[in-house]
Protein backbone atom coordinates (compact mmCIF):
# COMPACT_ATOMS: atom_id res chain seq x y z
CA UNK A 1 0.00 0.00 0.00
CA UNK A 2 1.17 3.35 -0.78
CA UNK A 3 -0.04 7.03 -1.64
CA UNK A 4 -0.82 6.80 -5.89
CA UNK A 5 -1.25 10.38 -7.56
CA UNK A 6 -0.59 11.46 -10.90
CA UNK A 7 -1.51 15.01 -12.35
CA UNK A 8 -5.06 14.71 -12.51
CA UNK A 9 -5.95 13.06 -9.16
CA UNK A 10 -4.39 11.07 -6.40
CA UNK A 11 -4.78 8.35 -3.73
CA UNK A 12 -4.02 9.73 0.06
CA UNK A 13 -3.91 6.29 2.26
CA UNK A 14 -4.79 6.56 5.94
CA UNK A 15 -2.70 8.22 8.28
CA UNK A 16 -1.38 10.55 5.65
CA UNK A 17 -2.05 13.97 4.83
CA UNK A 18 -1.64 15.87 1.18
CA UNK A 19 -0.46 18.98 0.59
CA UNK A 20 -2.40 21.01 -2.29
CA UNK A 21 -1.27 23.63 -4.31
CA UNK A 22 -2.25 26.58 -6.67
CA UNK A 23 0.18 28.10 -8.87
CA UNK A 24 3.08 26.92 -6.25
CA UNK A 25 1.28 28.50 -3.60
CA UNK A 26 -0.16 26.96 -0.53
CA UNK A 27 -3.84 25.97 -0.95
CA UNK A 28 -5.18 23.23 1.35
CA UNK A 29 -4.78 20.09 3.00
CA UNK A 30 -5.92 17.19 1.40
CA UNK A 31 -7.60 14.21 3.47
CA UNK A 32 -6.67 10.76 3.16
CA UNK A 33 -9.16 9.37 0.38
CA UNK A 34 -9.31 9.85 -3.33
CA UNK A 35 -8.79 13.62 -5.04
CA UNK A 36 -9.07 15.23 -8.11
CA UNK A 37 -7.07 18.61 -9.58
CA UNK A 38 -7.52 20.80 -11.91
CA UNK A 39 -3.79 21.51 -13.75
CA UNK A 40 -5.37 24.06 -15.79
CA UNK A 41 -6.15 26.08 -12.99
CA UNK A 42 -2.39 25.38 -11.52
CA UNK A 43 -3.55 22.90 -9.06
CA UNK A 44 -1.80 20.13 -7.78
CA UNK A 45 -0.46 17.62 -5.17
CA UNK A 46 3.00 18.57 -3.84
CA UNK A 47 3.92 16.17 -1.65
CA UNK A 48 2.38 14.16 0.98
CA UNK A 49 3.16 13.71 4.79
CA UNK A 50 2.38 10.94 7.26
CA UNK A 51 1.19 11.43 10.20
CA UNK A 52 1.89 8.26 11.73
CA UNK A 53 4.84 8.10 15.20
CA UNK A 54 8.47 8.48 13.44
CA UNK A 55 11.18 7.30 16.27
CA UNK A 56 14.45 8.71 16.46
CA UNK A 57 17.41 7.78 18.58
CA UNK A 58 20.20 10.01 19.54
CA UNK A 59 23.55 9.49 21.03
CA UNK A 60 25.29 12.34 22.87
CA UNK A 61 28.39 12.31 23.94
CA UNK A 62 29.23 14.71 27.36
CA UNK A 63 30.81 15.10 30.65
CA UNK A 64 29.77 14.95 33.58
CA UNK A 65 30.56 17.38 36.39
CA UNK A 66 32.95 15.04 38.39
CA UNK A 67 34.58 14.30 35.02
CA UNK A 68 33.69 11.22 33.37
CA UNK A 69 32.45 10.93 30.10
CA UNK A 70 29.48 9.21 29.26
CA UNK A 71 27.35 8.39 25.94
CA UNK A 72 23.32 8.94 26.29
CA UNK A 73 21.15 7.13 23.62
CA UNK A 74 17.91 8.95 23.73
CA UNK A 75 14.75 7.91 21.54
CA UNK A 76 12.43 10.43 20.48
CA UNK A 77 9.06 9.58 19.38
CA UNK A 78 7.07 12.60 17.24
CA UNK A 79 4.87 12.77 14.61
CA UNK A 80 3.26 15.76 12.41
CA UNK A 81 0.67 17.25 13.66
CA UNK A 82 -2.41 17.59 11.12
CA UNK A 83 -4.16 20.73 11.54
CA UNK A 84 -0.40 22.27 10.35
CA UNK A 85 1.20 19.60 7.99
CA UNK A 86 1.63 22.55 5.76
CA UNK A 87 4.45 24.24 8.61
CA UNK A 88 5.97 21.03 8.64
CA UNK A 89 6.06 20.37 4.83
CA UNK A 90 7.20 24.26 4.60
CA UNK A 91 9.66 25.15 7.62
CA UNK A 92 11.96 22.35 8.12
CA UNK A 93 14.32 20.78 5.58
CA UNK A 94 15.07 18.00 7.70
CA UNK A 95 13.17 17.82 10.48
CA UNK A 96 15.13 14.77 12.36
CA UNK A 97 18.42 16.78 11.92
CA UNK A 98 16.97 19.91 14.22
CA UNK A 99 15.55 17.68 16.63
CA UNK A 100 18.83 15.94 17.14
CA UNK A 101 20.48 19.09 17.40
CA UNK A 102 18.17 20.69 19.87
CA UNK A 103 18.67 17.09 21.82
CA UNK A 104 22.63 17.63 21.66
CA UNK A 105 21.78 21.40 23.11
CA UNK A 106 19.85 20.55 26.04
CA UNK A 107 21.38 17.90 27.24
CA UNK A 108 24.89 18.75 26.70
CA UNK A 109 23.80 22.05 29.08
CA UNK A 110 22.12 19.81 31.48
CA UNK A 111 24.35 16.78 32.34
CA UNK A 112 27.82 18.87 33.42
CA UNK A 113 26.13 20.10 35.86
CA UNK A 114 25.28 16.90 37.66
CA UNK A 115 27.78 13.62 38.53
CA UNK A 116 27.31 10.30 37.30
CA UNK A 117 25.55 8.53 40.16
CA UNK A 118 23.36 12.45 40.20
CA UNK A 119 22.61 11.62 36.20
CA UNK A 120 21.80 7.11 36.90
CA UNK A 121 18.99 8.43 39.69
CA UNK A 122 17.50 11.48 37.91
CA UNK A 123 17.59 10.34 33.93
CA UNK A 124 14.17 10.68 33.89
CA UNK A 125 14.90 14.83 34.60
CA UNK A 126 16.65 14.93 31.80
CA UNK A 127 14.21 13.50 29.30
CA UNK A 128 11.49 15.23 30.70
CA UNK A 129 13.95 18.96 30.14
CA UNK A 130 14.46 17.68 26.10
CA UNK A 131 10.95 17.03 25.92
CA UNK A 132 10.16 20.65 27.44
CA UNK A 133 12.14 21.96 25.33
CA UNK A 134 11.79 20.29 21.94
CA UNK A 135 7.53 20.75 22.46
CA UNK A 136 8.57 24.39 22.46
CA UNK A 137 10.83 24.47 19.42
CA UNK A 138 9.12 22.08 17.33
CA UNK A 139 5.48 22.92 17.83
CA UNK A 140 5.87 26.38 15.97
CA UNK A 141 6.73 23.79 13.05
CA UNK A 142 4.14 21.57 13.33
CA UNK A 143 5.39 18.84 15.43
CA UNK A 144 4.06 17.04 17.83
CA UNK A 145 6.76 15.22 20.36
CA UNK A 146 5.08 12.48 22.48
CA UNK A 147 7.55 10.72 24.07
CA UNK A 148 11.38 10.50 24.78
CA UNK A 149 12.77 7.73 26.63
CA UNK A 150 16.33 8.11 27.88
CA UNK A 151 16.80 4.57 26.76
CA UNK A 152 20.67 4.03 27.91
CA UNK A 153 23.96 5.72 29.64
CA UNK A 154 27.12 4.50 28.99
CA UNK A 155 30.39 5.60 30.62
CA UNK A 156 34.11 4.74 29.64
CA UNK A 157 34.29 0.93 30.07
CA UNK A 158 37.09 1.86 32.78
CA UNK A 159 34.49 3.83 34.87
CA UNK A 160 32.43 1.17 34.64
CA UNK A 161 34.81 -1.54 35.79
CA UNK A 162 35.86 1.15 38.77
CA UNK A 163 32.02 1.38 39.52
CA UNK A 164 31.37 -2.53 39.82
CA UNK A 165 34.49 -2.70 41.65
CA UNK A 166 33.45 -0.46 44.38
CA UNK A 167 30.08 -1.70 44.49
CA UNK A 168 31.57 -5.01 45.34
CA UNK A 169 33.82 -4.24 47.84
CA UNK A 170 30.81 -2.58 49.47
CA UNK A 171 28.87 -5.36 49.33
CA UNK A 172 31.86 -7.26 51.00
CA UNK A 173 32.29 -4.90 53.93
CA UNK A 174 28.39 -4.65 54.37
CA UNK A 175 28.54 -9.09 54.56
CA UNK A 176 31.55 -8.65 57.01
CA UNK A 177 29.59 -6.89 59.06
CA UNK A 178 26.58 -8.99 58.99
CA UNK A 179 28.86 -12.30 59.70
CA UNK A 180 30.95 -10.32 62.40
CA UNK A 181 26.77 -9.84 63.89
CA UNK A 182 25.92 -13.28 63.49
CA UNK A 183 29.24 -14.67 65.46
CA UNK A 184 28.41 -12.31 68.03
CA UNK A 185 24.78 -13.18 68.54
CA UNK A 186 26.22 -17.17 68.30
CA UNK A 187 28.76 -16.45 71.44
CA UNK A 188 26.27 -14.71 73.27
CA UNK A 189 23.03 -17.49 72.74
CA UNK A 190 26.34 -20.04 73.56
CA UNK A 191 27.44 -18.31 76.49
CA UNK A 192 23.59 -18.08 77.76
CA UNK A 193 23.28 -21.68 77.32
CA UNK A 194 26.76 -22.65 79.33
CA UNK A 195 25.13 -19.93 82.44
CA UNK A 196 21.83 -21.91 82.04
CA UNK A 197 23.25 -25.18 81.66
CA UNK A 198 25.64 -24.76 84.86
CA UNK A 199 22.21 -23.14 86.97
CA UNK A 200 20.36 -26.15 86.08
CA UNK A 201 23.42 -28.62 87.17
CA UNK A 202 24.10 -26.87 89.87
CA UNK A 203 20.23 -27.03 91.07
CA UNK A 204 20.35 -30.24 90.19
CA UNK A 205 23.30 -31.03 92.16
CA UNK A 206 21.29 -29.36 95.25
CA UNK A 207 18.20 -31.23 94.80
CA UNK A 208 20.57 -34.78 94.71
CA UNK A 209 22.12 -33.85 97.89
CA UNK A 210 19.30 -32.74 99.53
CA UNK A 211 17.37 -36.38 98.86
CA UNK A 212 20.70 -38.10 99.93
CA UNK A 213 19.74 -36.34 102.83
CA UNK A 214 16.50 -37.13 103.51
CA UNK A 215 16.68 -40.41 102.38
CA UNK A 216 19.40 -40.97 104.93
CA UNK A 217 17.07 -39.42 107.48
CA UNK A 218 14.24 -41.43 106.82
CA UNK A 219 16.75 -44.61 107.06
CA UNK A 220 17.71 -43.77 110.41
CA UNK A 221 14.75 -42.93 111.63
CA UNK A 222 13.35 -46.18 110.52
CA UNK A 223 16.29 -48.41 111.59
CA UNK A 224 16.32 -47.08 115.46
CA UNK A 225 12.37 -47.80 115.41
CA UNK A 226 12.58 -50.92 114.29
CA UNK A 227 15.63 -52.09 116.12
CA UNK A 228 15.79 -51.40 119.47
CA UNK A 229 19.15 -50.29 121.31
CA UNK A 230 21.13 -49.17 118.37
CA UNK A 231 21.81 -45.17 118.49
CA UNK A 232 21.54 -42.67 115.31
CA UNK A 233 25.55 -43.00 115.46
CA UNK A 234 25.79 -46.40 115.00
CA UNK A 235 23.28 -46.30 112.20
CA UNK A 236 24.97 -43.99 110.41
CA UNK A 237 28.19 -46.04 110.80
CA UNK A 238 26.22 -49.28 108.98
CA UNK A 239 24.91 -46.64 106.11
CA UNK A 240 28.47 -45.17 105.50
CA UNK A 241 29.92 -48.74 105.62
CA UNK A 242 26.97 -50.11 102.92
CA UNK A 243 27.55 -46.98 100.83
CA UNK A 244 31.49 -47.14 101.07
CA UNK A 245 31.38 -51.03 99.65
CA UNK A 246 28.90 -50.43 97.12
CA UNK A 247 31.32 -47.16 95.50
CA UNK A 248 34.03 -49.61 95.37
CA UNK A 249 31.85 -52.24 93.82
CA UNK A 250 31.02 -50.00 91.19
CA UNK A 251 34.38 -48.50 90.59
CA UNK A 252 35.29 -52.60 89.81
CA UNK A 253 32.02 -52.86 87.29
CA UNK A 254 33.14 -49.69 85.31
CA UNK A 255 33.89 -50.45 81.96
CA UNK A 256 36.31 -47.85 81.86
CA UNK A 257 38.10 -48.58 85.35
CA UNK A 258 41.13 -46.81 86.32
CA UNK A 259 43.46 -47.68 89.08
CA UNK A 260 42.02 -45.72 92.06
CA UNK A 261 43.77 -46.11 95.12
CA UNK A 262 41.71 -46.26 98.39
CA UNK A 263 42.63 -46.76 102.22
CA UNK A 264 40.93 -49.35 103.66
CA UNK A 265 40.00 -50.88 106.80
CA UNK A 266 37.68 -50.81 109.52
CA UNK A 267 39.68 -47.65 111.16
CA UNK A 268 39.42 -45.95 107.61
CA UNK A 269 35.64 -46.62 107.16
CA UNK A 270 35.50 -45.12 110.73
CA UNK A 271 37.39 -42.09 109.85
CA UNK A 272 35.47 -41.65 106.12
CA UNK A 273 31.92 -41.35 108.38
CA UNK A 274 33.61 -39.47 110.94
CA UNK A 275 34.28 -37.03 108.23
CA UNK A 276 30.92 -37.06 106.64
CA UNK A 277 28.74 -36.89 109.82
CA UNK A 278 31.08 -33.97 111.36
CA UNK A 279 30.15 -32.14 107.87
CA UNK A 280 26.55 -32.45 108.58
CA UNK A 281 26.50 -31.37 111.64
CA UNK A 282 28.61 -27.97 110.39
CA UNK A 283 25.85 -27.69 107.81
CA UNK A 284 23.23 -28.04 109.99
CA UNK A 285 24.57 -26.15 112.83
CA UNK A 286 25.57 -23.34 110.11
CA UNK A 287 21.83 -22.99 109.24
CA UNK A 288 20.98 -22.62 112.49
CA UNK A 289 22.63 -19.79 113.22
CA UNK A 290 21.83 -17.91 110.13
CA UNK A 291 18.04 -18.61 111.29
Amino acid sequence: MGNAYCILGGCIDQASVGVVERWGRFEHIAEPGCHFFNPLAGQWLAGVLSTRINSLDVKIETKTKDNVFVQLVCSIQYRVVKASADDAFYELQNPREQIQAYVFDVVRALVPMMTLDALFEQKGEVAKSVLEELEKVMGAYGYSIEHILMVDILPDPSVRKAMNEINAAQRLQLASVYKGEAEKILQVKRAEAEAEAKYLGGVGVARQRQAITDGLRENILNFSDKVTGTSAKEVMDLIMITQYFDTIRDLGNSSKNTTVFLPHGPGHVRDISDQIRNGLMEAASAQVNDD
